[in-house]
């Protein structure tokens, strides 16, 4: 979908609700028109505020979810056939430029957090305001890091806002490492110390809400990402030793519609079940990402919706990796995977005719036919998962292993592996932990901004050179895509573009180098 103009945009239409007549003789109240200086008072006018920005997160499922499995190794565009939505392989293929409208509609769906945060932090009392008061302002700052962390990780140095913008500071330069990450360090140790965020009573208990355990642990990226190993392993920690979430036992129900808020997860958006309402609950994300529903034969008792349109298709390169760590029989690889022949042979499911893939298919994700509305394919209410128990452990792991823990590093590598019915190590590599990072979490939206920060964008650079055409009968035939820019390149797509519309906006902001 093309955006309008971002930063500028998003704060230009806010400041009309604001607007008042400049004539004393005119000086008459708007209806309809908030006043910042009279709202955002009352608790009941303060929580619309900050549900706002939980609104706003769930939104990112879409855009940002699938635009950055595109953008590595574990996943062709996938579809009906070559074409059928070429944003998505120019995303895949690294052949996109500043002009993509899956990269706009990332960047102005933070920066729609980002200025929802300031608004919050710019008129609700800091001083002697209610506990809804103190609660939505530490929300506000973990939820500005959360999108300034997407921003840095993926951008480099975007534009810094953090307060409203008046029509004179509309055009924001480019942001220093120091003043980013700076920022994300004041948001998150404020929010965290602030006593106002709330925390889960036990592993059992379960919140919709933002905690401290979430902003410690986005603490604990924001420091890894820096390099700050001792610091981000102590925050890792302090989610560990808190005791409030645990590892699920059963793996395969961590994202199914029916264990929301389960024991594991950190932070995820909420979806209702409500039949009567399909496009509140329609899921484009969920029906984009299954399986291509007219390319496959379905039994009428399959217990897998079959509705979608097949982006996002798993590639060899990922299967071979949990091969590699568990074999063909892997219990994790088994409740994320499946084989053409394996849908056969357990769900009687065959290829009618040619599909984009390599003979592996999307399980983890899957939609069960349980989870669909009474009839209705698009009623769909998993939750969206933004961050696990299990991404914790792994980071902690990295962090541990790079400030020279050897020992917590394999603990926490081994809590995870020995839930995936695996071996524990008896120590660990820093290929170890990213192996587990790539099997445990793929399609969670982490890879993409792992392998730029350990600098290993060369995994996709032959993305875009053939792709693979699925035959009825198994077998693979890699054709030719017809572009020779294809491909990951270093010291360009090491970062996104800024969009067009706000280079074109933004005088001070300065395009990423090859852009």
């Amino acid at each position: 979908m093309k955006t309008r103009n971002i930063i500028l945009t998003v704060v230009a239409a806010a400041l009309s609700l604001a607007a008042v007549s400049c004539s004393k003789m005119l000086d008459i109240p708007q209806k309809g028109v908030l006043d910042y200086n009279t709202y955002y008072k009352t608790d009941d006018q303060i929580q619309s505020a900050d549900v706002a920005m939980y609104l706003e997160v769930r939104g990112w499922e879409y855009n940002v979810k699938l635009c950055k499995a595109m953008l590595t190794d574990d996943f062709w565009a996938g579809g009906s056939m070559r074409g059928d939505n070429n944003n998505l392989e120019h995303l895949n293929e690294f052949t996109f430029d500043a002009e993509e409208d899956y990269v706009e509609a990332m960047f102005t769906t933070f920066y729609t957090l980002i200025y929802k945060a300031n608004v919050i932090l710019g008129h609700v009392e800091e001083e002697g305001g209610s506990a809804m008061a103190r609660m939505a302002r530490a929300e506000a700052k973990v939820f500005r890091a959360f999108a300034y962390f997407d921003l840095k990780t993926m951008w480099g140095n975007p534009p810094l806002v953090d307060h409203e913008l008046a029509p004179s500071e509309y055009n924001v330069p480019n942001g220093t490492d120091e003043e980013l990450w700076g920022l994300m360090e004041k948001d998150l140790t404020e929010a965290i110390n602030s006593g106002a965020l709330v925390e889960k009573s036990s592993v059992n208990d379960n919140t919709w809400r933002v905690t401290k355990q979430f902003a410690q642990a986005l603490l604990g990226k924001v420091y890894l990402w820096q390099g700050k190993y001792a610091e981000a392993a102590a925050q890792f920690d302090a989610v560990v030793s808190s005791g409030k979430y645990a590892l699920m036992e059963d793996y395969s129900l961590i994202h199914r519609s029916t264990n929301k808020h389960n024991c594991e997860t950190l932070f995820e958006s909420n979806r209702v079940h409500d039949d009567n309402n399909s496009f509140q609950n329609f899921s484009m994300y969920a029906l984009m990402t299954n399986w291509r529903m007219d390319k496959m034969n379905w039994p009428a008792d399959t217990p897998i919706m079959n509705t979608g349109w097949g982006f996002r298709v798993p590639t060899k390169s990922l299967y071979d990796d949990f091969v590699k760590d568990e074999g063909v029989d892997g219990y994790r690889l088994n409740n994320s995977l499946k084989t053409l022949d394996q849908l056969n042979g357990e769900l009687g499911i065959t290829l009618k005719s040619p599909v984009i893939g390599e003979g592996y298919f999307m399980w983890k994700l899957r939609i069960l036919a349980e989870e669909r509305g009474m009839g209705n394919d698009f009623v769909y209410a998993a939750n969206t998962i933004w961050m696990r128990y299990a991404e914790v452990l792994l980071c902690g792991a990295e962090a541990h292993f790079l400030a020279g823990n050897t020992g917590k590093a394999a603990d926490y590598v081994n809590q995870v592996r020995v839930r995936a019915h695996l071996a524990p190590l008896g120590s660990v590599t820093l290929n170890d932990i990213k192996l587990e990072k790539r099997l445990e979490l793929f399609g969670e939206g982490t890879r993409m901004q792992d392998l730029l920060r350990w600098g290993e964008g060369s995994k996709m650079a032959k993305n875009g050179d053939t792709y693979p055409e699925l035959q009825v009968n198994g077998q693979v035939k890699y054709l030719p895509c017809g572009n020779p820019s294809y491909g990951f390149k270093a010291g360009k797509n090491d970062r996104l573009p800024y969009p067009a519309t706000e280079i074109r906006l933004n005088s001070a902001i300065e395009q990423n180098p090859g852009y």
